[in-house]
C-alpha cells in the first residue's frame, strides 16, 4: 500500500512563498481525500476514513490566492501540518485561508487535525473556518493578520483549540495601534467546544461565544483594552449560557455576558482594572458563579463585577454567587457580606450597599445581638435598599453581627 503522507513540494508547491502554490496544495489535499478505507469502523456514518493521511507542508512557506477548501464531500482521520501559509495580495477578503465546509451535515468533517502551522491572512480575511464539523483539533498554530476571524467555528461540535497564538497585529502589549485593533480572535457559533492554553494578543474581541457548553481554560487575553473598547471574552448566549471560564488571564480586558444563565468564572486573574460586566437584555441572570478570582487595579475605584441595566433592570435574579475573590486596587462587589457594628441604644443599622452587587436585594439575613449579661427582646425591623435594621425593646449597649446574601 502506498504511503498516506502527501508532501506538498512533490506537487510543485513553492516553499519559499515567492510564487502561487494554491493549485499544488489543492492537489495534495485532493489526493489525501481520494482513497478512504473500504471499512469505516471508527468515524460517523457517511464520513470517509482517510486512514491517518497527512498533508505535509515540509517546513515551507506557501502563498495562496484563494482558500484551501477541503473537499465538500467530507472525510476524517487526516492531519495538515508542518509549515506556513500566507494570503496573497488579491486573496478574497471575505474568506479564510483554510476552510472546512461540507455540503451537508450528513457528510461532515470529523477528526481533522491542523497542527504546527503559521497562518498569515495578510489583512485579507480570516485564518481557519470550520462549518458543521465535528471533533476537529487545532494545535500549536500561530494565526495573524486577520481582519475577520482568526478561527471561526459555526455549527458542529467538539472542536479543540490548544497551545496556539492568535493576533491581528504582532505585538507583546502596549501597541500604539491598539485602539484600531479589529476582528475576533476565536468566533464560536456552536456547542461543546474547548479552548485551552491559547494566547490572543490583538483583536477587538478575544473570544466571541454564541453557543452552549463551551469551556475555556488557561486563555490569556490582552487583545484590546476595555478602556479602548475591547473585550476579552464576550458571552452572547442570553437565557441559556452554560459556559465555563476557568484559570484564565484577562490582561486589561475583561468579560461581558448577556443575560447569563449557568455561567461559571473561577480561578482567573484580572489585571489592569479588567472586570466582569453582566449585561441585561431581558433582566434575567441565573446560575452564575464568580468565585476564587484575583483582581488587580490602579486604585481608581473600578468595580470588579458590574451591571449594565441600560436596556432593562434585572428582575429575575436567582442562584447568583459572587464571593471569595481576592481584590487589590479595585472595588469589591459581592453577593455575600458580613459586618459587625456596636451601638448603645435600641437601633442598629448596617448598610451593605457599597459591597452588594445587586441594588435593593437581600434574600437572606442571619444576625446575632450580643448584649453582655442582658437578654433584650429584639427583632429584624427592616430589610431594604441593601440595609438592615435591628431593634431592641430596651436601650442596651450591644454588638450586632450580621450576615446577608443575595443568593
Amino acid at each position: 500500500m502506498a504511503s498516506r503522507v502527501y508532501h506538498v513540494v512533490d506537487y510543485g508547491a513553492d516553499p519559499t512563498g515567492t510564487s502561487d502554490s494554491t493549485e499544488a496544495l489543492e492537489r495534495a489535499i485532493h489526493d489525501a481525500f481520494e482513497s478512504p478505507l473500504d471499512d469505516n469502523e471508527h468515524l460517523m456514518k457517511g464520513v470517509g476514513d482517510l486512514g491517518g493521511s497527512q498533508v505535509h507542508l515540509d517546513g515551507g512557506t506557501y502563498k495562496i490566492t484563494r482558500p484551501l477548501l477541503l473537499p465538500t464531500s467530507g472525510g476524517g482521520n487526516l492531519m495538515i501540518h508542518g509549515g506556513s501559509i500566507c494570503a496573497s495580495n488579491d486573496f478574497p477578503t471575505d474568506r479564510h485561508l483554510i476552510e472546512l465546509w461540507p455540503t451537508s451535515t450528513s457528510s461532515p468533517f470529523e477528526d481533522i487535525t491542523i497542527k504546527d502551522m503559521m497562518l498569515n491572512a495578510n489583512f485579507r480575511g480570516g485564518g481557519i473556518s470550520l462549518v458543521n464539523s465535528i471533533r476537529i483539533t487545532i494545535e500549536n498554530c500561530y494565526i495573524s493578520h486577520f481582519t475577520t476571524n482568526g478561527i471561526l467555528i459555526q455549527g458542529g461540535h467538539e472542536t479543540y483549540i490548544r497551545n496556539s497564538f492568535i493576533g491581528q497585529h504582532i505585538n507583546v502589549g502596549g501597541d500604539h495601534r491598539e485602539k484600531d485593533f479589529s476582528g475576533i480572535g476565536i468566533n464560536i457559533i456552536g456547542n461543546d467546544n474547548s479552548v485551552t492554553d491559547v494566547v490572543i494578543f490583538s483583536a477587538s474581541i478575544g473570544i466571541m461565544v454564541e453557543g452552549q457548553a463551551n469551556v475555556f481554560t488557561g486563555v490569556h487575553c490582552y487583545n484590546k483594552a476595555t478602556m479602548l473598547g475591547g473585550t476579552g471574552i464576550y458571552v452572547r448566549v442570553p437565557g441559556f449560557t452554560q459556559t465555563r471560564i476557568i484559570n484564565c488571564y484577562f490582561d486589561f480586558t475583561g468579560i461581558v455576558a448577556e443575560d447569563p444563565v449557568q455561567l461559571h468564572i473561577s480561578n482567573s486573574f484580572f489585571l489592569g482594572n479588567a472586570f466582569i460586566l453582566i449585561k441585561s437584555l431581558n433582566g434575567v441572570v441565573s446560575g452564575v458563579t464568580i468565585v476564587n478570582n484575583m483582581f488587580s487595579g490602579d486604585y481608581t475605584g473600578v468595580h470588579i463585577v458590574q451591571l449594565d441595566e441600560s436596556k432593562k433592570e434585572f428582575h429575575d435574579v436567582d442562584q447568583v454567587v459572587v464571593d471569595r475573590n481576592d481584590v487589590r486596587g479595585m472595588t469589591l462587589k459581592s453577593t455575600v457580606a458580613r459586618r459587625t457594628t456596636w451601638s448603645n441604644g435600641t437601633t442598629w443599622t448596617v448598610d451593605f450597599s457599597k459591597v452588594l452587587l445587586f441594588p435593593n436585594l437581600i434574600k437572606n439575613v442571619q444576625y446575632t445581638l450580643h448584649a453582655g449579661a442582658l437578654f433584650p427582646n429584639h427583632v429584624l425591623r427592616n430589610v431594604s435598599r441593601n440595609q438592615i435594621t435591628v431593634e431592641s425593646d430596651i436601650p442596651v449597649s450591644a454588638t450586632l453581627h450580621v450576615y446577608v446574601d443575595q443568593y
